[in-house]
């Protein structure tokens, strides 16, 4: 199906790959970053390894913003591209990794409500030098050794800069997202929220007769740089951004 976008333009605005990737080479990335769930894809299905079988694609041509946010299919996912390193703030609307299919990270992780994320949750300390407290986390695909080797690095920085990395604010929490309706990624125990005194919220701003968000971020660069070297995309990449949050998406990074 032609995916368009006829309204606000929103999409014009977003960061571009080297080239316009496929609908095949979109979908080859998404098997690629989950090798242990998917099998493949043969342009309007996956494939998971357990033979479960998913369309791709909704039919739905011309979403709004909002009705991307709350009802994603697996291809809306992972259309916008995600801005690896330092970046400029991101323009209207472009939320890279904010468009999620439900039902996909559902038969990825489990239904947190009706706990099927607790059979996967391993206990990993985070920061053991600077702080070394206990977090559960998912293992599914590898998220908790992948975040052991992000506190490790972490905890190896200057003080003045992992100082941002905790106290942290979670990562399980059975939520849904506060604009979205839709589980947060922090349902799946497959994200994690840094220091809230060195975190940005676009929420937090409040109600403004401004048009535009205005973008803010204490976060280190050197913190960001640290979790997506290993998969987790960071909401400080979002045009609605959440600096503190950090979650595993490694089909966004285009490898």
């Amino acid at each position: 199906m032609r995916w368009t976008l006829l309204a606000a333009g929103w999409l014009a605005l977003m960061p571009m790959r080297s080239h316009a990737e496929t609908r095949s080479e979109q979908l080859d990335r998404l098997v690629r970053a989950y090798p242990d769930a998917l099998s493949g894809h043969d342009d309007d299905t996956i494939t998971w390894r357990d033979g479960t079988v998913m369309p791709v694609d909704d039919g739905i041509a011309d979403k709004s913003f909002d009705q991307m946010l709350r009802n994603a299919s697996i291809l809306d996912q992972i259309r916008l591209p995600y801005p690896v390193g330092a970046s400029a703030p991101p323009a209207l609307n472009v939320d890279p990794g904010r468009f999620r299919n439900e039902a996909f990270f559902k038969k990825m992780y489990g239904d947190c409500n009706a706990g099927e994320v607790k059979r996967n949750l391993v206990t990993i300390i985070w920061l053991p030098r600077s702080w070394g407290k206990p977090v559960q986390v998912t293992r599914v695909n590898g998220v908790a050794e992948r975040l052991k080797q992000v506190s490790a690095e972490i905890d190896a920085l200057e003080p003045a800069v992992r100082a941002a990395a905790f106290p942290i604010a979670g990562v399980l929490s059975c939520r849904a997202v506060a604009d979205t309706g839709r589980t947060s990624m922090h349902g799946y125990a497959a994200a994690i929220d840094l220091n809230l005194k060195f975190s940005d919220y676009w929420l937090w701003a409040g109600k403004s007769k401004a048009k535009t968000i205005a973008y803010k971020n204490r976060m280190p660069q050197q913190i960001v740089d640290t979790f997506e070297r290993h998969g987790f995309i960071w909401g400080g990449k979002w045009y609605h951004y959440d600096t503190m949050h950090f979650e595993y998406r490694p089909e966004l990074f285009g490898k």
